[in-house]
C-alpha cells in the first residue's frame, strides 16, 4: 500500500511538472474543455441530471405498468423499473447516478446495484442529435445508432448473471426538488472536472506521440479515451461506414471519461461488472454495426427475436451474498 501511494504521488509530481514546463497547452486545451462544458455538455446533460433524480425518487419502489415487461426482461427489481428512464435516454452518467441514488436509499441491494451499472449507463438521444449528428448526412443514421446502442444494452441487461438476492425496502422518502438539484450539481461538477481533465491529457499526447500513428488509430484512441473529443474527431474519416462503426464503439463504451465520471456518481458501488458490461455492449454493437453496413438484416432481426427467449434464473451468480431460500 505505501508503495502504491509512493507511486501515486510520482505520478502527480510529474504531472505537475508537466504543466509546468508546458503550461501553454494545458492552459488551452483546459480553455478548450471549460468551452465544451458550458456550450454543450452542461446543457445536454444538466437538466437529465436534475429530472433523474426526481423521477427516480418519486417511482422509487413503485412499478411502472408500461416498463414491467422491460424490466422483467432485464431481471430488474420490481418498482425500480424507473431507472431505465434515466438509463436510456438521460445519457452518460445519469443512469448510473440513478443506479446510485436507488441504491443509497436503501431501495436496491448492492449487488442488484453493481448488476445494473452493466447495463443502465448508456448515450442519451440528446447528446447523439447534438454532437454525431454532423459526422452523418441524415438522421437516419443517428436514429439507427442509438437503436443499436440500447439494443445492445438490452441483450447484455437479457442475459448478463441475474442476481437471487432480497432487495430491501426503501428507507427513506423520495428526495425533495432541492435535494435533487444538488445532487445534479455535484454530479454535473463530477463530469466537467473529468472533461477538463482529460482534454488536457489528449492535448499533451497529441503534442508528443499521437501525430506518428495513422489517422484511423489517433481517432480510436481519443474516442475511447473521451468520447466527446472523439466524436468531433471523426469527422476527419471521410468513409461514412467506417465512422459509422467507431462512432458505434466509442458511444457503447463511453471511453475512460465516462467511465471516472461513472466511478464519481456510482460512490461505493463496484465498478466490476459496469467495465465488464460496456465491453460486451461494444462488442454487440460493433457486431451489429457491421451488419447494417453489409446490410445483413437477419442478424439484429435475429437479435430481437433472441432476447424473447426466456432463461431459467439459476442460483449460480457470480456475485457475493445471501441469496434467497
Amino acid at each position: 500500500m505505501q508503495k502504491r501511494n509512493v507511486c501515486k504521488a510520482a505520478a502527480a509530481f510529474l504531472g505537475m511538472l508537466i504543466l509546468i514546463l508546458d503550461s501553454k497547452t494545458a492552459l488551452s486545451a483546459a480553455t478548450e474543455g471549460i468551452q465544451l462544458c458550458f456550450s454543450t455538455v452542461i446543457p445536454a446533460l444538466f437538466p437529465f441530471f436534475v429530472l433523474s433524480s426526481v423521477i427516480t425518487g418519486s417511482f422509487s419502489g413503485r412499478t411502472i405498468p408500461i416498463l414491467k415487461p422491460l424490466g422483467k426482461l432485464l431481471h430488474i427489481p420490481c418498482g425500480y423499473e424507473a431507472i431505465l428512464i434515466s438509463g436510456f435516454l438521460g445519457g452518460y452518467p445519469v443512469g448510473a447516478q440513478a443506479v446510485s441514488s436507488a441504491y443509497r436509499s436503501g431501495g436496491l441491494s448492492k449487488e442488484h446495484a453493481e448488476r445494473m451499472l452493466a447495463f443502465c449507463n448508456n448515450p442519451g438521444p440528446s447528446f447523439l442529435f447534438g454532437m454525431v449528428t454532423f459526422l452523418f448526412p441524415d438522421k437516419h443514421s443517428v436514429w439507427l445508432l442509438w437503436g443499436i446502442t440500447v439494443l445492445s444494452a438490452v441483450m447484455v441487461g437479457k442475459f448478463y448473471p441475474t442476481v437471487d438476492f432480497i432487495t430491501p425496502a426503501p428507507s427513506s422518502s423520495p428526495a425533495p426538488p432541492v435535494r435533487a438539484m444538488d445532487s445534479a450539481i455535484k454530479a454535473m461538477a463530477y463530469v466537467c472536472g473529468w472533461i477538463i481533465l482529460f482534454r488536457v491529457a489528449i492535448a499533451f499526447a497529441n503534442r508528443w506521440f499521437l501525430w506518428l500513428l495513422p489517422d484511423v488509430v489517433q481517432l480510436i484512441f481519443i474516442g475511447f479515451l473521451e468520447l466527446s473529443n472523439g466524436c468531433f474527431e471523426l469527422t476527419k474519416l471521410a468513409n461514412p461506414d467506417i465512422r459509422f462503426l467507431i462512432s458505434g464503439c466509442i458511444l457503447s463504451f463511453g471511453g475512460l471519461c465516462v467511465t471516472m465520471q461513472t466511478a464519481s456518481v456510482a460512490g461505493k458501488l463496484s465498478m466490476q461488472h459496469y467495465f465488464i458490461g460496456k465491453l460486451l455492449q461494444t462488442l454487440c454493437t460493433g457486431i451489429l454495426c457491421v451488419s447494417v453496413i453489409r446490410q445483413l438484416w437477419m442478424i439484429p432481426i435475429a437479435a430481437l427475436l433472441f432476447l424473447c427467449i426466456p432463461l431459467k434464473n439459476k442460483n449460480s451468480s457470480r456475485f457475493p451474498g445471501k441469496a434467497i431460500v
